[in-house]
């Protein structure tokens, strides 16, 4: 998807887990989130007021997960009597849309223990199928109503009921580790923004975008990626830096397809930023890159990278046999960045291109990265 998460000043308290997601010991602590804005010689500050994680309920999304034994030891929700070949079935088709769709993503699950292979490949289709709503070839049938459906049809998959046999996958995925089904509300919330804003006046705005359809991601895969038990360090980090990973993959994004989303009339770039900088969505549309072009992305850039390297302690204290694939995700995203650099900050009409190549030679350093259970920043 164009979309797969922290604000100065502003926190909020949850429990604490040190497992699976699922034995746990009670504890405060602050999942803090910031804003940075890139800066230019003789410009005034940009602000750095941000969007509360309070206002968006992630303390309590964090404690559920965090709290929450394996469905299927509860009564919520029934587990479906699914043939095994039927779930099978089931999760090789999400296996093969995301090696499609999401081929930097894939070669990093691959990497993955079979089961957790398996749940996240089921939220990444998940994830594609509610942004193909409003981005999809059925895109212009996409109506208010069209996505009240879709988020009751979510209702009905998390109560074990699913509607078709890629929802039975992420069925059978949530009844196996504690994953809460706000994040997935607040991703179609994210659809609903889609659909009603296609300019960003500043950063706060683009950040609350960027939680809605990437940061939720990253609340949703923990629990399957799982906390190392000996790790020093406890679930907020954990959290704050899957959080930032969500939001530096999310910038990311956006700047590699700033020319693809014009084409479609979109400019997911703060205005107030682009303006500091001389520049406005008619300088986007034209595809011209010029020397205020190049500043202005070289503080976007800079703005992604701070988020990689917030993410970058955290993934070093997942499961041990999560961190290799979080560590690949994390690197070669990076790689995307140095792309577009490389391109001279053309990305209004290139398409910056990491090549399967430079990927798999990416591989050796991200397991040593894996290896060390602390964080250091990769430059």
């Amino acid at each position: 998807m164009s979309s797969a998460v922290s604000i100065l000043g502003n926190s909020c308290t949850v429990g604490s887990a040190v497992n699976n997601g699922r034995s746990m010991h009670q504890e405060n602590f602050t999942i803090t989130a910031r804003v940075v804005a890139p800066k230019r010689p003789n410009l005034p500050e940009l602000s750095l007021k941000g969007i509360p994680h309070t206002d968006l309920h992630v303390r309590e999304i964090v404690q559920r997960q965090l709290h929450t034994l394996r469905r299927d030891d509860h009564d919520i929700c029934r587990k479906p009597d699914y043939h095994p070949e039927f779930l099978e079935d089931a999760y090789d088709r999400c296996r093969d849309i995301c090696a499609e769709y999401a081929k930097t993503f894939y070669l990093g699950t691959r990497l993955m223990t079979e089961e957790r292979q398996k749940a996240v490949w089921a939220i990444y289709v998940w994830c594609r199928r509610t942004d193909e709503l409003v981005d999809g070839p059925n895109a212009t049938h996409m109506s208010a109503t069209v996505l009240d459906r879709w988020e009751e049809r979510l209702e009905d998959l998390f109560n074990g009921r699913p509607f078709d046999m890629l929802d039975a996958a992420l069925t059978d995925t949530v009844q196996k580790f504690p994953l809460d089904i706000k994040p997935f509300r607040d991703m179609i919330e994210g659809m609903r923004m889609d659909t009603k804003k296609s300019r960003y006046e500043n950063y706060q705005e683009l950040y609350l975008y960027c939680y809605y359809v990437a940061g939720t991601v990253a609340l949703m895969t923990v629990p399957v990626m799982g906390i190392s038990p000996e790790s020093s360090s406890h679930a907020p980090s954990i959290y704050n830096s899957a959080l930032s990973l969500g939001i530096g993959n999310q910038l990311t994004n956006i700047l590699r397809d700033v020319g693809e989303d014009a084409l479609r009339g979109r400019v997911y770039l703060p205005q107030d930023e682009l303006s500091q900088y001389g520049l406005c969505d008619e300088d986007v549309y034209s595809r011209r890159v010029t020397d205020n072009w190049r500043e202005f992305m070289k503080g976007q850039i800079n703005r992604a990278r701070f988020y990689f390297d917030q993410a970058e302690e955290g993934a070093s204290k997942l499961d041990k046999d999560s961190r290799w694939p979080v560590w690949s995700s994390l690197l070669l995203y990076r790689t995307i960045l140095d792309a577009i650099e490389e391109n001279d900050y053309d990305n209004l009409t290139k398409r910056a291109y990491v090549g399967r190549t430079k990927k798999l030679l990416m591989l050796p350093l991200s397991y040593t990265r894996s290896l060390s259970m602390s964080g250091f920043a990769f430059r």
